[in-house]
């Protein structure tokens, strides 16, 4: 039994002279219940819409559900499908799957997290995940000033296999914080006496728990966390209030779903590098359509290997040499 999870087929009505009003476009995306990827879809589906695209939707089961993104790109092939978006689980298992697309004619465009290589994709519309990550390290260590030196950080990351996106970010952070990094290509290899630790949270928030309470374990003084993304910060949260510790840990992380510009507000979390995956989606469905009617490969943010679709720090506690806008201003631009 195939195991992906076809959301939906949206057969789409092209409006009179849409030359490629019979194409269809697919979306695969790592779950779909993660508002990002909720709102990714969202994109996709009114971009599509709008273009005269028949659009398929489908998600893994799970953050990490590599085999569901296989099997969906083989029904997409079996569709005809002349482009597909996807949000990787496993970024290089993944490869030999988007080759076999390519080879059917499709193109197929990776959204928010690189494949690894990134060449394996006809192009990357993303967040600068690694920019990202380095904005709440700059914000993290300027908040605590002197007292950076002698810092005590969680790094609360997506999975085992670390996919770019969750390298991207982690290393971000590190080079923001000051940490020598040493391989930017992985996390793991630093050796620098800040870091307590690494563990592994699927992106949701019993993970963020779970992750949080292993590391407390190992130094119940951490004062600085690093998340994968906010539905792991608020995890990470609920563990160091069931301590008391709730009020002296700086949580920073990357998201900028209303919910996470909320935990903001509220104090949750110190600051969140704020992305946009409506966009990621829509203009990837754009340049699915421009390939569909002649061949167009898109090209890339000039100086970029990617298409860069923004990112902007959202904390209330604003410091000196970061640029940040507010938890009010962060609402009226957030998704989810």
């Amino acid at each position: 039994m195939k195991k992906f999870i076809a959301i939906s087929a949206l057969a789409l009505t092209a409006t009179a002279g849409t030359a490629f009003a019979q194409d269809t476009a697919c979306i695969i995306t790592k779950t779909d219940t993660n508002p990002f990827f909720v709102k990714m879809r969202e994109g996709a589906e009114a971009k599509a819409a709008e273009l005269g695209l028949k659009l398929m939707t489908f998600a893994g089961k799970y953050d990490g559900d590599h085999e569901s993104q296989a099997q969906a790109i083989e029904t997409c092939i079996a569709s005809g499908a002349k482009g597909i978006l996807l949000t990787a689980s496993d970024t290089s298992s993944i490869v030999s799957s988007v080759k076999q697309a390519q080879d059917a004619g499709a193109i197929v465009i990776a959204l928010d997290t690189p494949l690894d290589p990134a060449t394996a994709a006809n192009a990357t519309f993303a967040t600068d995940n690694f920019k990202a990550g380095e904005l709440i390290g700059q914000w993290a260590k300027a908040k605590l000033g002197d007292a950076a030196a002698d810092a005590k950080i969680a790094f609360l990351d997506l999975n085992v296999s670390q996919p770019t996106v969750g390298v991207l970010r982690d290393q971000g952070f590190m080079q923001g914080f000051g940490i020598d990094i040493k391989d930017p290509g992985r996390y793991g290899d630093e050796d620098d006496a800040r870091i307590v630790g690494h563990d592994v949270t699927q992106g949701n928030e019993e993970g963020g728990r779970k992750a949080m309470e292993n590391l407390l374990a190992q130094d119940p003084m951490i004062n600085v966390v690093y998340t994968i993304n906010e539905p792991a910060a608020a995890g990470a949260y609920e563990a160091l209030k069931s301590l008391g510790r709730e009020k002296d840990v700086l949580i920073v992380s990357v998201d900028g779903g209303c919910p996470g510009v909320q935990n903001v507000a509220d104090g949750v979390i110190g600051a969140t590098s704020q992305q946009y995956p409506l966009q990621m989606a829509s203009k990837g469905i754009e340049a699915i359509a421009q390939y569909a009617k002649d061949g167009t490969l898109p090209q890339p943010t000039t100086g970029k290997d990617f298409f860069d679709t923004g990112v902007t720090l959202v904390t209330d506690q604003p410091v000196d040499g970061v640029d940040s806008i507010d938890s009010t201003k962060g609402t009226d631009i957030c998704w989810g």
